[in-house]
């Protein structure tokens, strides 16, 4: 089955490095510029994820490369991903809808990613994580990402994903 052509714009960028990839725009609904998240996984373990929350790039085929590259190369928690890795790697494309306000009865981590903003702290997690059940780990997990400590309040923020893969 061949990879949905989000995927397929990823796969081309990993693959194009050290050099930057200038894809094509996609036909509809994939061609309106959109927030975007690329997961790299190798064998089931998070390889990297980067993303913007709204576009940076004129087309969502460019935001999905540039994102890609990102992921691969930039990730702080990981080393950069070698060339030989990039077979190997599953890859997963988010693709946000736009952030809506929102309190805590408003968030449930099955079917929203979360923005929480403390001060100039901010972080994000995107839904339907695994190990992510509650509402209450969701924001654990922000806050931490975030240095944001655990009595400071927050604004909050929700967003539901297409999640590709």
């Amino acid at each position: 089955m061949a990879d949905h052509p989000l995927i397929a714009v990823a796969r081309e960028a990993l693959l194009a490095l050290p050099h930057r990839l200038a894809p094509a725009p996609l036909p509809s609904p994939w061609d309106a510029p959109r927030g975007v998240f690329v997961t790299l996984r190798h064998n089931g373990s998070l390889r990297g994820c980067i993303g913007h929350l709204a576009p940076t790039e004129a087309t969502l085929a460019q935001e999905v490369a540039a994102c890609a590259v990102l992921a691969a190369t930039e990730d702080p928690r990981f080393p950069p991903v070698e060339p030989y890795e990039v077979d190997e790697l599953d890859l997963e494309v988010s693709v946000l809808a736009p952030p809506e306000p929102t309190n805590l009865e408003g968030l449930d981590p099955r079917r929203y990613g979360v923005i929480v903003t403390s001060g100039h702290r901010r972080a994000v997690l995107l839904p339907d994580l695994d190990g992510v059940d509650t509402v209450a780990e969701q924001l654990r997990i922000c806050r931490a990402k975030g240095g944001i400590p655990a009595d400071a309040p927050l604004t909050l923020q929700r967003f539901t994903v297409d999640k590709i893969t």
